[in-house]
């Protein structure tokens, strides 16, 4: 295998394993908006449905990223956890305080992802996906600095 050929497994890999990470955060922060409770309900509520929409649209895009690059993007709920580095979150009884910093990590787990496939893509050549990946950045950065302006 050739260095070109590594960089290219590389880029694809990190792609899907951005794109685990894409989906899971997405199903955390839209558990979040059907659980939040409390006196900034309305606010949360809708903010996490708002980046929960935000992270979702991302998803086709690193796919769609993936297949240009000629690999196959991930199949089943199963390819998703294995790959992903966020963390399930099961309970339904989180305070509104702990659903923000909990959001506000995993942005930040997210944020270091899409760095990496950055990283990867400029090994690889794909300027495309360096520079989409920019884009990417700046939306985690601006979710994390809204959830983390709520912590105080």
């Amino acid at each position: 295998m050739t260095n070109t050929d590594n960089a290219q497994t590389a880029l694809t890999e990190s792609l899907n394993a951005l794109l685990a990470d894409l989906f899971a955060l997405y199903l955390k922060t839209k558990n979040f908006h059907w659980h939040v409770r409390g006196p900034q309900f309305r606010d949360l509520h809708l903010l996490f449905d708002e980046q929960a929409a935000e992270i979702f649209a991302l998803t086709d895009l690193v796919a769609e990223r993936v297949r240009k690059n000629g690999a196959a993007t991930l199949t089943s709920i199963g390819a998703i956890a294995a790959r992903s580095r966020i963390a399930d979150q099961d309970a339904a009884d989180l305070d509104a305080a702990a659903m923000v910093a909990e959001l506000a990590a995993d942005n930040r787990t997210l944020l270091a992802a899409i760095r990496e496939a950055k990283a990867a893509a400029g090994a690889a050549g794909d300027n495309a996906t360096e520079g989409a990946a920019d884009d990417w950045t700046d939306q985690a950065q601006q979710r994390i600095w809204f959830l983390t302006s709520l912590l105080g």
